[in-house]
């Protein structure tokens, strides 16, 4: 019924109007009306199909196809995409769970993206008029871009051009990007250290293990010393003190080191409301992309009781 809507409501208006000839006509407008609503969205971006909901199809094929279509122009911003950067995009697909068909389109976004004439302007204005202007999704999708640009630990001036020029048309300033792109070295410092912390953990348990079997196995303590030494001089992680990551700690916060409890807790407040998944979700930030946001707010508590913490 749905697909016919057109055709019967055109057929029933002409006939009031024109009788069996105004029908006719009336059959005709309403069929090219439903063939209209059948064909995909905005041009050859075809994630469309793959939502039923007409409110998830616009909240996520625009978003998608922007933020990879983006990520793709600014990885050719120097002329050649390495693989790492195609590296980067992959990860992305794979933190934002993008499998089978959908997976594919967000792969040819990348690759339209890095066409020399690539509609920047015409998709993030697609973007902005599909989320209806909303600074928190607009937040959030300028965020994912960012630690995508920025994975690889530099971002070159070709780079940071078109970040800029990105940010200043989703509403943001160059001093806004700047704060965000500070932040981002901070979480990505926060994040591997850790990660490493937990692969130390685990590998020191490993080793303990293997002691135990060592014990057994051989009867030189001095040997087993030399295999421990050099195990541990290999895995070493690079130094990473406990006042670099608190300082890290209040740039993931966005806060001076001599912010008061009160500031302190706006802060904190401020930052996890902007990254709520279910406010997000419900402002139109497609699920997917929400893992991200997820990935952000576990940061920001962490950061968050790391100070609280040292100030006890």
């Amino acid at each position: 019924m749905p697909g016919h809507i057109g055709k019967i409501l055109g057929t029933v208006f002409g006939a009031m109007v024109g009788k069996i000839p105004g029908a006719l006509v009336g059959f005709l407008i309403g069929w090219y009306f439903d063939n209209a609503l059948s064909k995909d969205f905005s041009g050859g971006m075809n994630f469309s199909q793959f939502f039923s909901d007409k409110r998830e199809l616009t909240s996520s094929a625009i978003f998608f196809h922007s933020l990879f279509g983006c990520l793709g122009h600014i990885a050719k911003a120097d002329g050649t995409v390495t693989q790492s950067e195609i590296d980067v995009a992959n990860r992305l697909m794979d933190d934002m769970k993008l499998t089978g068909a959908v997976r594919i389109e967000a792969q040819k976004a990348f690759r339209e993206g890095k066409d020399p004439h690539f509609p920047l302007e015409g998709q993030l204005h697609e973007l902005i008029k599909d989320v209806q202007n909303r600074s928190d999704v607009l937040n959030v999708f300028l965020e994912i871009l960012i630690e995508a640009t920025f994975a690889d630990g530099e971002l070159s001036i070709n780079e940071m051009n078109l970040l800029t020029k990105i940010a200043s048309q989703l509403g943001f300033s160059a001093k806004q990007l700047n704060t965000k792109i500070k932040q981002c070295e901070a979480e990505m410092r926060f994040r591997q250290r850790k990660q490493a912390f937990e692969q130390a953990k685990a590998e020191a348990q490993h080793r303990a293990r293997q002691k135990q079997e060592e014990f057994r196995r051989y009867a030189e303590d001095r040997a087993r010393q030399a295999h421990e030494h050099s195990y541990r001089k290999a895995h070493q992680a690079p130094p990473y003190n406990a006042q670099q990551r608190l300082a890290d700690a209040y740039q993931i916060l966005d806060v001076p080191a001599d912010a008061d409890d009160r500031t302190l807790k706006k802060a904190y407040k401020r930052a996890m409301n902007a990254h709520h998944p279910d406010k997000l979700l419900g402002k139109g930030l497609p699920e997917a992309a929400i893992e991200k946001a997820k990935v952000k707010a576990q940061e920001i508590q962490s950061a968050y009781e790391l100070i609280r913490k040292d100030r006890s």
